[in-house]
């Protein structure tokens, strides 16, 4: 009996390790999809991480409101494009992050709670035979007990009354006693056989049906349970790869998009447009005058630049109260002139261009707006009871009067354009020599096919027109303005601020703090007339000078 006590408490004990052994495996399981998931979980932070770096990187280099300009060149085109597509790019990895978030992480985190219940449901079920089965041993064990007691009993009460029954010294009574308790204990013996024979059969039953039916069916949805963890497992990891896969495309449109921009960049299309931005209209300056400095000095370079043309060989002196405009070479302070009169002829041709789009623009804006008020006079005309028709006069009178202003600024605009467009030269001609004399402001100009040459001291345009060679001025108005051969009185004095080297005709070299005489102040054209000695004068920039003028030499 010991030993069929020992191999079952063996085998019991056995039991018990597998099922701890089970608890860890299965706990360690569930431990790995944890991880899993947790390392899922930090991949799709990164995601949204890198997707945020570089959308601001995107947004760190978009264009600014002042810099719009900067990007009618196909380059930097190119580079928006890059941009936009980076941000595309950036929505990709936000979309892997969610769809990680969405098929891995919040499944899985699901699945393992479901997990862990049926875990501690299989468990349960498992301690909870292993109870019964170890209940119902230790019932058949106190029986077995309680049946061995009861028999031995009983065999000592039949001794008893067998000796009692020998001895003729007992009384009658006293054997019938001594057999009735014997009788009992027997009853009780065969009670107790009876009682443990039933635990027996019970526990030999419950023991077959526990270990050949129940533990084994506990341990397969164990197993099963286990199976499905790891084709859960590999399903997400699947899908951890198939998540990016699914992005590759649209990644793939992103970076051909980049390849796009990259291949539509036009250098000579971006070199045109800047030929296009800044070409000043200029014509090329002519040859230079050979001076003859063995002649006696009748008047200054300035004045003999002024008034000769290229091919007279008799040097003419300009007159003081000739208006010559010149183009400054300091950068305009401001916003300058209104009709732009600062800028060189190309550049102010586009500047009005545009300022005439803008009027047609507005005044195209203001009409749409008439009309519709227009129609809805016309409804509430028709349909006094939705509005009163007088109460929209006054706004289109107000229109009316925007029109008129916008219309008469758009004629200005236009009459600047159409003057600076008549002094462009032609392209399709050679440079036209200059003529030999200059109108003053008072002259009637001469229609010609193409534009005159009208250049300044420094080889730019006048704002006069020119009369061809051909053109005869009256001698008393040449008279009046080339006569007088003496020199210009002074009428201040000045400093020079910065150095300046006059290369062009008219003009005057000087050295940073060198002082001069004035002879003709600023006449708004940015240039200051200034005599160094007897013989040398011409024009320096006015931005160059500090000027003290006379005040006496001035109103006189």
């Amino acid at each position: 009996m010991d030993s069929i006590k020992a191999d079952y408490l063996g085998k019991a004990q056995l039991l018990k390790d597998q099922f701890e052994n089970l608890e860890k495996h299965t706990q360690w399981g569930i431990e790995v999809v944890e991880k899993y998931n947790k390392f899922v979980k930090e991949r799709s932070e990164i995601e949204i991480s890198y997707a945020k770096q570089i959308r601001n990187l995107s947004k760190k280099y978009q264009p600014k409101k002042n810099s719009e300009d900067e990007y009618k060149y196909t380059s930097c085109r190119a580079f928006l494009t890059t941009l936009n597509e980076m941000n595309d790019y950036a929505g990709q990895h936000e979309v892997i992050a969610e769809n990680l978030s969405l098929q891995i992480i919040s499944e899985l985190s699901r699945y393992t709670q479901e997990l862990k219940q049926e875990r501690k449901s299989h468990f349960n079920d498992g301690r909870k035979a292993q109870q019964h089965i170890e209940n119902s041993w230790k019932q058949l064990e106190q029986s077995k007990r309680r049946f061995e007691r009861d028999c031995k009993e009983a065999e000592r009460a039949q001794q008893y009354f067998e000796r009692m029954d020998a001895d003729i010294n007992v009384t009658k009574a006293d054997v019938e006693k001594a057999r009735q308790q014997a009788q009992l204990r027997h009853q009780m013996a065969a009670d107790s056989k009876a009682e443990y024979s039933a635990y027996f059969q019970s526990f030999n039953q419950e023991q077959n049906e526990h270990y050949y039916t129940l533990i084994p069916h506990i341990f397969q949805k164990i197993q099963e349970m286990e199976e499905r963890r790891i084709e859960r497992l590999g399903e997400s990891m699947k899908t951890f790869a198939e998540v990016d896969r699914q992005v590759i495309p649209i990644v793939g449109k992103c970076l051909d998009g980049m390849t796009k921009a990259a291949e539509s960049i036009e250098p000579k299309s971006d070199s045109q447009l800047v030929i296009e931005a800044y070409k000043s209209g200029f014509e090329p300056p002519g040859d230079v005058e050979f001076e003859d400095y063995s002649q006696p000095m009748t008047r200054t370079v300035s004045e003999s630049s002024l008034s000769n043309s290229r091919g007279d060989s008799k040097p003419e002196k300009s007159s003081s109260k000739s208006k010559v405009k010149l183009w400054p070479f300091k950068k305009n302070k401001g916003s300058g002139p209104e009709d732009f009169s600062h800028l060189p002829p190309e550049q102010r041709r586009k500047k009005l261009q545009q300022k005439i789009d803008d009027f047609n623009k507005d005044i195209q804006k203001e009409m749409d707006q008439r009309d519709a008020l227009t129609k809805m006079k016309d409804v509430y005309i028709k349909n006094p009871q939705m509005g009163d028709p007088n109460s929209v006069d006054p706004r289109l009178a107000e229109i009316g009067q925007n029109i008129e202003k916008l219309q008469f600024e758009s004629q200005k605009f236009e009459g600047w354009l159409a003057e600076v467009e008549g002094r462009l030269p032609v392209k399709s001609e050679p440079p036209r020599q200059q003529s030999a004399l200059y109108e003053t402001q008072n002259s009637t100009p001469v229609n010609n096919n193409c534009a005159q040459d009208r250049e300044s001291p420094d080889g730019s345009y006048t704002e006069e027109q020119s009369s061809e060679s051909q053109i005869k001025v009256p001698t008393t108005d040449f008279d009046d303005e080339f006569d007088d051969e003496e020199p210009l009185p002074t009428i201040g004095n000045c400093k020079a601020l910065y150095p300046f080297d006059g290369h062009n005709e008219g003009t005057l070299s000087v050295t940073e703090g060198e002082t001069l005489y004035v002879i003709e102040e600023d006449k708004g054209d940015g240039w200051t007339r200034v005599r160094r000695n007897e013989d040398e004068e011409g024009y320096v920039p006015s931005s160059y000078l500090e000027v003290f003028l006379d005040k006496n030499g001035k109103d006189s």
